[in-house]
């Protein structure tokens, strides 16, 4: 029989996106509003759900009594793969195929109230799961959205309708990928003067007045206004430009970032147990770290879903090597296009005595080691947010979606970065690697980052914090509110 206490209990669904950067901080978000009392119920696809249990163990998913794990499918053909779906095809999938199986779960949670399931009291979606509001609306229930990137990013992403209008977008040809037409300034938008085309979010870079991710961006903006609330990743002090602007719009927004730090302020073991990484972890990265001087190494990851060709991956390596400097390189099965990831012998030979190769590792506690100088990144939110909370500077090397709207940001708003081009050489890579570690430019960005990391603690280690006091206001305001 249920207990009146427990069933008493609100009841948030949490529901990621399905990819490594967005269940990592809705994870955390679930963390944080059980630490206040919440039943949760956090759900994962059935792809990802089976990549979690083999990348940590069978039991790692048993949860608590009051924390559960439900799947549905993503409507993607099934697949034994351990690389992140293709991005499009998932974004097109969840839209299309998943609000018939998550009413289906929440119709399940609210019939299984017997077995301590308290009645689902209010979802907490991905922005980008937009059939989540719809079902919300059905139920007549609070509906918050977490925007796992940056509010910058927030804000060149509903800009697309304006470029299309002022047919700046889609591109004419791809000839105006390479002619200078990218470096054109965008000069209308609230906090982020100075914007190139180049520095949005890259599905602009489209000749198709069709593409799949301009479609989904815009479907995403008629919708968006629809949710009671949105939650942002990020502090204000960090973003207060852009956070002005935006509050200015009807929807309630609240800044509880970074999540990560405010998710270790819970005193609760067995809830920091549940981990979020699918794929498996190295432990033997930290003790290598252990054994380096202060500052001296640099942490090379490029996520979970960056690409590059062969060729690039060699002259990454090869730059490393011609630094002279002691680095940790994340390199996963799938980093290369179409190939497994293969180094020259002689370049695992002559760095050997300085170099550590892993496939994965646990980046947060990685980048706080003392023992790292720099990160070269390709500037995904929850790395950037991390390396500005380890106050780690950074060489950046964006590749997709919102990672040019936060190496912009990086580089030329916060000073704790520098772009790496595209087409990269071995030449650039060692320049910048020996700069970022030894050189005055790499001091006067560890300066800024250091500032940078008060400022994220300070948002977040107190129960007077912003981004503390504003989780809440979120609760008590949004989920927890009678007017819904």
């Amino acid at each position: 029989m249920a207990s009146r206490s427990m069933l008493e209990k609100p009841h948030a669904v949490c529901i990621p996106f399905p990819a490594q950067g967005h269940i990592n901080p809705m994870l955390k978000l679930a963390k944080l509003l059980h630490y206040k009392g919440f039943h949760i119920t956090f759900v994962n696809t059935e792809f990802n759900h089976k990549r979690l249990l083999k990348s940590r163990g069978p039991d790692s998913l048993d949860g608590l009594p009051s924390f559960r794990f439900e799947t549905i499918p993503d409507g993607l053909p099934e697949s034994d793969s351990e690389a992140t779906q293709d991005i499009p095809s998932l974004c097109e999938s969840t839209s299309k195929h998943c609000l018939a199986p998550f009413k289906g779960l929440i119709s399940k949670l609210n019939d299984n109230v017997a077995s301590n399931v308290p009645p689902v009291t209010c979802i907490v979606s991905d922005s980008t799961m937009f059939f989540t509001i719809t079902a919300a609306e059905e139920l007549g229930i609070p509906h918050v959205s977490l925007w796992t990137a940056s509010a910058s990013s927030f804000m060149a992403y509903i800009q697309y309708h304006f470029l299309i209008e002022e047919g700046i977008i889609p591109l004419k040809d791809p000839s105006y990928l390479t002619n200078g037409y990218l470096d054109m300034v965008i000069d209308w938008i609230p906090g982020m003067q100075g914007i190139r085309l180049k520095d949005f979010p890259t599905f602009i870079r489209s000749i198709d007045p069709d593409d799949i991710m301009i479609k989904f961006v815009l479907d995403g903006s008629k919708v968006s206004h629809k949710t009671s609330a949105i939650i942002y990743n990020t502090f204000e002090k960090l973003e207060h430009e852009v956070l002005d602007a935006l509050s200015s719009v009807s929807i309630p927004i609240y800044t509880i970032g970074p999540l990560h730090l405010l998710a270790n302020q819970i005193n609760d073991d067995s809830l920091k147990s549940m981990g979020s990484n699918l794929w498996k972890e190295a432990p033997e990265c930290l003790e290598w770290l252990n054994s380096k001087e202060p500052n001296s190494v640099v942490y090379v990851n490029y996520g979970s879903i960056t690409i590059m060709t062969p060729n690039q991956l060699v002259e990454f390596a090869w730059g490393l090597a011609n630094s002279n400097h002691t680095f940790l390189w994340i390199i996963r099965s799938d980093l290369v296009t179409g190939d497994s990831a293969v180094l020259p012998p002689e370049f695992v030979t002559e760095t050997k005595e300085r170099g550590l190769l892993a496939s994965w590792c646990p980046q947060e506690e990685v980048i706080t080691h003392p023992s790292i100088g720099g990160f070269l990144t390709h500037c995904g939110w929850n790395s950037t947010l991390e390396s500005i909370s380890g106050g780690v500077p950074m060489i950046c090397w964006p590749f997709f979606a919102d990672q040019q709207t936060n190496c912009w940001s990086c580089c030329t708003k916060w000073g704790i970065g520098v772009e790496i081009d595209n087409d990269v050489k071995r030449d650039e890579v060692e320049k910048l690697v020996r700069e970022l570690v030894a050189g005055n430019k790499g001091k006067e960005m560890k300066k800024r980052a250091m500032e940078w990391r008060k400022m994220a603690e300070e948002a977040t280690t107190s129960s007077s914090a912003s981004s503390f006091l504003n989780l809440e206001k979120m609760i008590k305001q949004v989920l927890l509110s009678p007017k819904h």
